[in-house]
């Protein structure tokens, strides 16, 4: 972590998107074999490429997705069903393939990075998977005070983006960002109500699974979080350091980071929504580099989105995190890019157009 760059030099490095290369985008659209807009968000999809990558016609060629795993102190208040023990087992299946991130992974061809960002069990095994880049052995509970120092915050940040630069040094052209911390989706939901200004009741959701009683009572946890720790939604670094955990800093971190090499973030649900909420409040230029893979069943995650003006291209009902929406989706960004580079013009294939000629006579001046 030492070798990461600073969060300041990251965000000097974060530029928006290239608007030439989308105005040539689109009008390439406009001249592929088809009609204007029938393909739908595909072609939206295909310009937000281009302005990323700074080329009329974007070529994907490598995909990533990056699970952060961390542990988080609320946990002793109740406001989950499984106990923390349940993180560090599941990166160990993540790591042996067995769970639902790993399974859609390999079948996209996706690298799996599985990251330790501060898990509160030792022991878990040296593989080639798995990058540590623990900050900590677990979050302080929020109810209580911060759960971290604002320091660990930005060495959260400055680590995710860091390996963010690794990867897209690597070929990952798209990095999709994925979680794994019980107690969580609490913490998420105290993000999402201090940088959206929205009520606890509006930001929290069932999380792991809980009964409307035990609902009402993650609600109020969250709500003592917030009264608590005074979180300063102008000040991104603070929110994260009062209520957030380390793999959410740590996701927040390769959002920047990724941006700032010029690479499509492909969000997942609501905790990588909650750290896009404190990379976006860091810079809003980053917006330009987000694509919303899918609609979380959480009810938070639409307070989020809407936050973030971004639209997501699936709604399956689904909640896990790990990173699954993110990778599902990565297809259909794929399929965008190939359709704008790939598709011939009606020129190049002699193909004529609506007003009966085709792009050959036309540029011949027929």
């Amino acid at each position: 972590m030492s070798d990461s760059p600073s969060l300041s030099d990251i965000r000097e490095r974060i530029g928006p998107a290239d608007v030439t290369a989308m105005r040539r985008a689109e009008g390439r659209q406009m001249a592929l074999t088809k009609p204007p807009g029938s393909l739908g968000r595909l072609e939206d999809v295909s310009v937000k490429l281009a302005g990323v990558f700074g080329v009329e016609q974007p070529v994907i060629r490598g995909k990533a997705v990056i699970v952060a795993a961390g542990d988080h102190g609320v946990v002793a208040q109740g406001v989950t069903g499984y106990p923390q023990e349940v993180t560090a087992q599941m990166v160990r299946n993540f790591l042996a393939g067995g769970a639902a991130i790993s399974v859609m992974a390999g079948l996209g061809s996706v690298r799996q990075i599985v990251v330790d960002a501060g898990i509160a069990t030792d022991g878990l095994p040296d593989h080639p998977g798995l990058r540590s880049l623990r900050i900590g052995r677990g979050t302080a509970d929020i109810s209580q005070g911060p759960a971290m120092s604002r320091e660990e915050a930005v060495r959260c940040l400055e680590a995710g983006a860091g390996l963010a630069a690794e990867v897209a040094a690597s070929g990952a052209d798209l990095i999709a960002t994925g979680d794994m911390g019980i107690g969580n989706t609490t913490a998420s939901s105290a993000i999402a109500a201090a940088m959206t200004g929205r009520p606890p009741a509006e930001t929290t959701g069932e999380g792991t699974g809980r009964s409307p009683e035990e609902l009402g009572h993650k609600v109020a946890v969250v709500g003592t979080a917030l009264e608590a720790n005074t979180p300063d939604p102008s000040d991104p670094v603070d929110v994260l350091a009062k209520v957030g955990g380390f793999e959410i800093g740590v996701l927040a971190g390769v959002m920047l980071g990724a941006a700032a090499e010029r690479r499509v973030v492909v969000l997942d649900g609501f905790i990588s929504g909650a750290a896009a909420l404190v990379a976006h409040g860091l810079d809003p230029a980053v917006r330009d580099y987000m694509i919303a893979s899918h609609r979380s069943a959480e009810m938070g995650h639409r307070a989020v989105l809407a936050h973030l003006r971004l639209d997501p291209l699936l709604d399956l009902g689904m909640r896990l995190g790990e990173g699954t929406g993110a990778v599902l989706a990565m297809g259909i960004i794929e399929a965008a890019a190939a359709c704008l580079t790939e598709m011939a013009t009606f020129g190049e294939a002699g193909v004529s157009d609506r007003s009966g000629g085709n792009g050959v006579m036309e540029e011949s001046g027929g």
